[in-house]
């Protein structure tokens, strides 16, 4: 069983930066493969970034370029660090661990509200 819970979630003008932090417990996180969701209001739930358990990256096209996300396996953390956020970008964010390639199971976190002013 896997426990994740996200932060770095909050009100910031369009163009800043933030970064999105999922700490995870309960079992070791290196061998999931690490995603980061985000639904906003009125919306489904979409990819926006994960990240395999070698390191390997992909992106939605709507973050590529000023997004990028990291996995710290001795921490038990992955990150999302966004940059020159826009109103798009508005919605809450999930942290997803997906163990369908290896261990099994499949974990959510509570989610973060990221709120971008226009």
């Amino acid at each position: 069983q896997v426990q994740l819970v996200e932060s770095g979630g909050g009100l910031v003008q369009a163009g800043g930066s933030l970064r999105l932090s999922c700490l995870a417990s309960g079992s070791t996180v290196s061998s999931y493969t690490m995603a980061w969701y985000r639904q906003a209001p009125g919306k489904q739930r979409e990819l926006v970034a994960r990240i395999s358990t070698s390191g390997y990256a992909v992106y939605a096209d709507s973050v590529k370029g000023r997004s990028t996300i990291s996995r710290d396996n001795a921490k038990n953390t992955v990150s999302l660090q966004m940059n020159s956020l826009k109103s798009e970008d508005t919605g809450v964010y999930y942290c997803n661990a997906d163990g369908s390639w290896n261990v099994g199971g499949n974990y959510w976190g509570q989610g973060t509200q990221v709120t971008v002013s226009s």
